[in-house]
């Protein structure tokens, strides 16, 4: 198949998209639009069972990125486990802090909303819209990690509880 253009990514290569979860490029294929050629990647997302159209020269500017290696997976497994400083007591302002730290979607920015939403939920029940947060945060994470390190996605969850709980 002519490959055309570049890409950052190729078929078959799994890759994260933030607040979306962990996808495989199904293909990379030319569509039509208007009066314009575009190039786009089709994204099978596992969590929520859906395919997606990406065009290839957003896809950077929508965090859409690589899996992180097994340093950097092992690092925000041991990131959890740190000390850090107390968040914001008012839910809506940790509310949009974790938001835009999902948003960004690197590694160490979902471990940084995991562990300080686990902290926070267990010196007072989370609110629902921050729950949420937290369980979509948690399961990026797992999935990630469980991808970056190969190990079993129960395997890591497990780890990740650990880690918090330590």
């Amino acid at each position: 198949m002519d490959k055309g253009p570049t890409t950052d990514f190729k078929v078959d290569q799994r890759i994260v998209y933030p607040s979306q979860g962990v996808g495989r490029i199904l293909e990379i294929q030319e569509k039509s639009f208007k009066d314009t050629k575009l190039l786009y990647y089709t994204i099978y997302l596992e969590f929520s069972d859906m395919t997606v159209m990406v065009p290839v020269d957003k896809a950077i500017e929508l965090g859409i990125r690589a899996i992180v290696p097994k340093d950097e997976a092992e690092k925000a497994l041991a990131f959890i486990s740190e000390e850090y400083a107390p968040i914001p007591s008012d839910w809506k302002l940790r509310y949009q802090m974790n938001l835009d730290l999902l948003k960004k979607g690197s590694v160490l920015d979902i471990a940084s909303v995991v562990r300080s939403l686990y902290h926070r939920s267990k010196i007072k029940e989370l609110p629902i819209l921050e729950r949420k947060l937290y369980d979509s945060a948690l399961n990026l994470l797992q999935d990630e990690i469980s991808f970056s390190l190969n190990k079993p996605k129960d395997e890591i969850a497990e780890l990740i509880r650990a880690r918090l709980e330590s």
